[in-house]
Order: structure tokens, then C-alpha cells, then sequence
């Protein structure tokens, strides 16, 4: 299902050439993040954008997310209305995108990241209970299979709760008393305007993100590059996420699988950390390794050495197993 959203000048007056269309999700989150980027456009180019909202599978199942198998059910339909010739790009929050690349298809940009961390929501917003305050035995909501090994790693006293819907209506089950937390991307919460419902931010060294976690990517196809797209591209989020996104890769695990990475690319030196959990919380494998970077022309090259160096520590560790 796909719905055109015509600009409008004021008034109430159809702008006379839409030049760019850009395909989305619609859902608030996905509509509020796409509409940051065909701003961007706008001011780079001078063109006018319009955005074409497409519904995904993800958003019509009410199955739980871990059960779909984290193969792109928030990106599939995005990227056939991309192909049929429906939009000029797609926009992805990238954590929801498989690292496999779609046949006739490129990521032409990764965005400057936004917070890449987890949050705590819990009732007060700023002034609710941490993780640590929570009651033994506490309520928490989340659908990610990560989250819920990171939670159990840290509080194995925890009921965790499978949660699905909409920022809005997960920060709901807080309010109403169904839950005492839930846990969410900081990112998607700013992006919403909802940043003062966090209670606390996770700290990434025990807490790492989802691979690209807080990162946009802006899909063409292969060979058609909207003018502008490229001038979004920012290169330290590009090689962090790449990294983190090889090291999912490498790992054959999908998007939902329990597996956290966090990269940073800063002063010449790109480095990275990455767990895989039992789902359970039980055990976990952790590696973290950097890599000098003294010319820019070499990153690629540091890109793939790291992502190798992480994965044959995990695997060494047993990560395998775990995941199985």
C-alpha cells in the first residue's frame, strides 16, 4: 500500500513540480526522520521533495519481531517501490536494514549519526528509577532479543515483557502502570520529541547498540544517484556503522539476533566492541580491538581488518553456540 504526500504552499496550494520523491515508512518515527532528510535535500539543491509513504510488512504483522528473523521486514516493500520506479530513494533507519546489499540497489549516504544508545524509560521520565532502582522483579518491555540478553545480563531478577507498536504507545505501557520501564532507542526518542521521557541512557561499553543503531541510509538504485544524496553522506558515521554492520555480517546473524557492536571513527584511530549474548542473559563473548588509521584513503582497508580481528575473537570465544 502506498500513499503519495503532495508539498503544499501555504494555503493550501499544490507547489506546481515535485522533483524528488522520497519513499518511507508511516509510522511517525519513520515519517519524522525522512522528512529531517528531504529537508537536507531541499537546502542543498533547491528542489522541492515529496514523500511516498509505503506500508512494510513489519508494520501490519502483529507477530513478534524475533520471530520474523530480522530479514528486512521493515525494508522489503521500501525497496520494491524503489525499483518499480515509485521514489528516487528510500530512507531506512539502518539498524532495520540486512547488511546483505539488495540486487540493483546502493546505499548512496549514512547521515550523521544520532545518539546511538539504548534508553530506559521509566515513570518520571528524568526523575523515575535507573536500572540499578528498579524493584526486584520489575516489568520491563522490549521487543529486541538484545535487549532482553542485556537486561538479564545485568538484572536476571527482571520480568521482561515482548512489547510491539509505536514509540507512543510503548511509553503508554509506563504510564498506565502495565510496566515499570521500557527500553528504547534514544535516537528515535529525540527525533519524536519524546527526550524527556528518559530516565537513563545506557552506557555502551555494557550496553553496545544494534549495528548502526541511531544511523539513517539513504538507498538509490544502482547507477541513479539523486543530485544531493551524496552531500548527506558523513564519513566517520559511514565507517563506524560499517564496521559494525561487517561484524553482523561476518557473524551470519540477523537483525534481531543478540548481538551488540559499537564503532567510533575519531583522530586517525577506528575502533570497535561487540558481544553476542545468550538469549537468556546467561553467558556472553566480548571483543574489542582498534586500528590506526593514518591516511583516509586506508579506511577501507582498516574497516575490514577490524570487523576480521572482532569476529575470529567472537568466534574463538564461541559465539556460534551462543547464538545457536
Amino acid at each position: 500500500m502506498r500513499e503519495q504526500a503532495p508539498r503544499l504552499q501555504a494555503g493550501g496550494v499544490r507547489t506546481p513540480a515535485v522533483t524528488l520523491r522520497i519513499g518511507t515508512r508511516g509510522s511517525a518515527l519513520a515519517v519524522a526522520q525522512t522528512s529531517t532528510m528531504a529537508r537536507e535535500l531541499e537546502r542543498i539543491t533547491g528542489e522541492s521533495t515529496e514523500l511516498v509513504r509505503v506500508t512494510t510488512h513489519g508494520d501490519v504483522t502483529r507477530a513478534a519481531l524475533s520471530s520474523l528473523g530480522g530479514t528486512g521486514v521493515f525494508a522489503s516493500e521500501l525497496r520494491d517501490a524503489l525499483l518499480a520506479g515509485e521514489c528516487d530513494l528510500v530512507v531506512h533507519s539502518l539498524k532495520d536494514l540486512p547488511t546483505a546489499k539488495a540486487p540493483g540497489l546502493t546505499v548512496a549516504a549514512y547521515p550523521v549519526r544520532e545518539d546511538q544508545r539504548d534508553a530506559l524509560c521509566s515513570l518520571g521520565g528524568a526523575s523515575g528509577l535507573t536500572l540499578e532502582q528498579l524493584p526486584h522483579g520489575a516489568k520491563v518491555g522490549t521487543g529486541s532479543p538484545r535487549r532482553v540478553a542485556q537486561l538479564l545480563t545485568l538484572r536476571p531478577d527482571l520480568e521482561i515483557r515482548d512489547i510491539r507498536g509505536n514509540v507512543e504507545r510503548r511509553l503508554r505501557f509506563v504510564t498506565d502502570g502495565e510496566l515499570d520501564a521500557v527500553v528504547l532507542a534514544a535516537a528515535g526518542l529525540e527525533r519524536l520529541g519524546f527526550a524527556e521521557a528518559i530516565t537513563e541512557r545506557f552506557d555502551l561499553e555494557r550496553f553496545p547498540n544494534a549495528p548502526g543503531q541511531g544511523c539513517l541510509a539513504i538507498e538509490v538504485r544502482d547507477g541513479d544517484t539523486p543530485a544531493g544524496v551524496s552531500r548527506l553522506d558523513d564519513p566517520a558515521a559511514r565507517a563506524a556503522v560499517l564496521v559494525e554492520r561487517g561484524i553482523l555480517a561476518t557473524l551470519e546473524a540477523g537483525c534481531a539476533a543478540p548481538v551488540g557492536a559499537s564503532a567510533r571513527y575519531a583522530d586517525g584511530k577506528l575502533e570497535a566492541w561487540a558481544t553476542v549474548y545468550a538469549v537468556d542473559g546467561s553467558s556472553r563473548v566480548s571483543s574489542r580491538r582498534a586500528v590506526e588509521v593514518s591516511d583516509p584513503r586506508a579506511l577501507d582497508a582498516a574497516q575490514a581488518e577490524l570487523v576480521t580481528l572482532i569476529s575470529t575473537d567472537l568466534f574463538d570465544q564461541g559465539a556460534l553456540a551462543l547464538m545457536a
